[in-house]
């Protein structure tokens, strides 16, 4: 399985405007970092939760269908699925009818299931499987969750305060347990 960003979200969802007036910034010799350390912070809270925050595109590739009618996709919010493709045996993709599926937008995980029939074999051995998707809670960072941003606000100031070289896995480089309780509804907890 490959998950591959085809398009990025077009805002992040704290500005650096945002971040400077949290941490009592004042000036712009500061703006380059606290710009990578909003994406930086995002990126981190996308991962470790499966979470799309600002509206993306992007492509799952798989090898294979797994067992049964169902593929989970691995981002939430999913805005939609945009196409489904198989592998043809001259190479070329062919697109699995939108009434062959159905998009299950609101489960936790997001899935794609099976309408009738079985799901078409790609006849390619590794990612033969291309499944399109859009995925995060708007356009806007005023679309994500009030909680998510406060979250990602401390996780800033935090990376932006411990700035010095330290040991990965020490206290120091901790996340605070503020962020993690923020974020707890938003995680999924699998069984």
């Amino acid at each position: 399985m490959a998950l591959v960003l085809t398009g990025a979200p077009a805002v992040e969802p704290v500005t650096v405007s945002e971040a400077k007036a949290h941490l009592r910034v004042d000036g712009t010799a500061e703006d380059t970092l606290l710009g990578s350390l909003i994406l930086t912070s995002r990126l981190h809270i996308e991962a470790a939760l499966g979470l799309a925050l600002i509206t993306q595109s992007w492509r799952l590739r798989l090898d294979r269908w797994p067992n049964g009618a169902e593929v989970e996709l691995p981002l939430s919010p999913l805005q939609s699925v945009a196409s489904v493709k198989v592998a043809a045996a001259d190479g070329e993709a062919e697109t699995v009818p939108a009434n062959r599926y159905v998009v299950d937008l609101d489960g936790t995980p997001p899935r794609l299931v099976r309408n009738g029939g079985g799901w078409p074999q790609p006849e390619k051995a590794a990612g033969g499987i291309e499944i399109d998707f859009t995925a995060g809670y708007g356009d806007d960072a005023e679309d994500v969750p009030a909680p998510i941003r406060q979250a990602l606000l401390l996780l800033i100031a935090h990376w932006y305060e411990h700035r010095d070289p330290i040991e990965v896995g020490s206290r120091e480089t901790a996340i605070p347990a503020a962020v993690s309780d923020l974020l707890a509804p938003y995680r999924t907890v699998r069984l």
